[in-house]
């Protein structure tokens, strides 16, 4: 494959900011789906572990060594702060934070550069599979607060 996995990151950071932004006129009740509860606080949360959770993925892969399992399934807790609105001082906090880790993220892809981004692992999945999963996810995420239908990721 020619294309960068990391622009892929990039837009998916850009577009979870811009549904974000929605969030402002988030009616205060939890959407429902596939099992968990979601409130704008929790999707941002979600959205941030996501990226967290493949970038060390990625550097387990980098490095050849196992990554950390995600033991706690955060997916299914919603944390009591979570229930608060989402302000305006929120969201210019995540468009920040979002930005930085992105950046993070897609700066390692890119030093990784293409030879290690198909390389085969086996049953685990490539650098590649990684990002592109990471940057379904995130779409999947920032829509759950407000209901919007977004195919469920693999």
């Amino acid at each position: 494959m020619d294309t960068d996995p990391a622009g892929g990151i990039e837009e998916a950071v850009e577009s979870s900011i811009r549904e974000a932004s929605t969030w402002l006129g988030w009616d205060g009740h939890p959407r429902g789906a596939e099992g968990s509860v979601w409130t704008p606080h929790k999707a941002l949360r979600r959205v941030v572990d996501h990226l967290i959770d493949h970038l060390a993925q990625t550097e387990a892969a980098l490095g050849d060594t196992p990554a950390l399992p995600d033991t706690w399934k955060g997916r299914f807790a919603t944390l009591p702060g979570e229930w608060a609105p989402f302000t305006e001082a929120d969201l210019r906090e995540a468009e920040a934070r979002l930005r930085r880790l992105g950046a993070v993220y897609t700066g390692r892809l890119r030093a990784a550069g293409p030879a290690r981004w198909d390389t085969d692992r086996g049953t685990e999945w490539t650098i590649r599979r990684m990002a592109e999963h990471c940057a379904e996810s995130l779409a999947w995420y920032a829509a759950q607060p407000m209901g919007r239908p977004v195919p469920m990721p693999d």
